[in-house]
């Protein structure tokens, strides 16, 4: 943890672990203000993070603390780093994790950068995740929250490494159990709010509702499913409204649980067939972040990945390959390795970086 002198900015959520950090905070350092990103989200259902409801829940929390508290509009770059890349993927057959973009380009791009023109020496989140120094000075390592029922580690893996030393998750070591106590030890006024477990900017409707919303009808273009035999079967609505994995809403009678297992934007074509079609032997994943791996080209790793935040991670062959580009052997085939998703490295606890799949095999 900083020295006494030190200034931090809490990023503030509304909810109740942004508000526990604000307050843990508050009470050991004497310069700590709170700051909400106002994402111009609709929350009619008062669940959204960053709404106006949830700007309020964090403003009454600073007053309760003793803090400031100030609402800086990034509804711009929400648009402009987060929507927009979440449509284009699904419109090219892929499935983005919209919550890893916004940590990279919002939480610790944007919002770091204006902690640092006000002279704040770090940045704290309400993230179930640690960062902890290595024995060479200025390396740190982020390893995963203690509480691996709520461990957030795979969605930070695209921080780039030189900035942790200045963020701090002072909800590693603790459980969501233990937040919930101190929320209450403390009287914070969001003791009791829920989690909100959606994305922020999709609406009761759902997220193809959303995408149709934002593009001309001409985008969404029906075409072919095809079986694993290379037959038509039946037509499709648009690649947007399916992902690698799904067996609901297909419309097919194939006489057999049939499932989405490839998407193919070029031909416009998705590919139906039986569970088993979703195993794969591996992946290709690129714009590797790298957090401690310190692979060179050629070079091949036995470590542990997981392919979606809520996997299993299981023991593969990593391998870098040319550009920032890896190829990942599973040591047991996976199902719905699915592309747009990260892959991120561990090793036990430590991440030791993280890529976005591109395809599988």
């Amino acid at each position: 943890m900083p020295e006494n002198n030190k200034r931090i900015l809490v990023a503030m959520s509304g909810g109740v672990d942004s508000s526990v950090v604000a307050a843990i905070l508050a009470k050991k350092y004497e310069n700590v203000l709170g700051v909400t990103m106002c994402l111009g989200v609709k929350d009619d259902e008062f669940t959204k993070c960053c709404g106006m409801k949830a700007i309020n829940d964090a403003k009454e929390v600073c007053r309760k603390i003793g803090i400031p508290h100030y609402v800086l509009d990034f509804s711009k770059e929400l648009e402009r780093y987060v929507i927009e890349d979440f449509v284009s993927q699904y419109l090219s057959g892929f499935t983005p994790n919209p919550c890893v973009r916004c940590n990279v380009y919002l939480k610790f791009g944007k919002l770091l950068s204006y902690a640092k023109s006000i002279d704040c020496n770090y940045i704290a989140t309400g993230h179930y995740a640690r960062i902890v120094p290595g024995k060479k000075k200025d390396i740190f390592y982020l390893k995963k929250g203690k509480d691996n029922t709520k461990d957030q580690s795979y969605f930070l893996n695209r921080i780039g490494r030189k900035l942790l030393p200045q963020i701090l998750f002072p909800l590693g070591d603790l459980t969501k159990e233990n937040v919930r106590k101190l929320a209450k030890k403390f009287n914070l006024p969001t003791a009791g709010k829920e989690a909100s477990q959606d994305i922020c900017f999709i609406p009761e409707e759902g997220y193809k509702k959303f995408i149709e919303s934002r593009i001309s009808p001409e985008k969404i273009l029906p075409g072919d499913f095809i079986d694993y035999q290379g037959k038509v079967v039946g037509r499709h609505k648009g690649i947007l409204n399916y992902t690698i994995g799904q067996r609901d809403k297909l419309g097919l009678a194939l006489g057999y649980r049939t499932y989405v297992y490839r998407i193919d934007p070029k031909s416009n074509q998705v590919f139906v067939g039986p569970r088993e079609l979703l195993f794969s032997q591996g992946l290709i994943a690129g714009d590797f972040n790298d957090l401690g791996l310190n692979l060179r080209r050629g070079e091949t790793r036995h470590l542990r990945v997981k392919i979606r935040y809520n996997a299993s991670a299981v023991r593969s062959k990593i391998k870098f390959m040319s550009g920032a580009n890896l190829k990942i052997t599973f040591s047991e085939p996976q199902t719905a390795v699915t592309p747009g998703q990260s892959v991120v490295i561990y090793g036990r606890d430590t991440v030791l970086g993280g890529a976005i799949i591109t395809s599988s095999f």
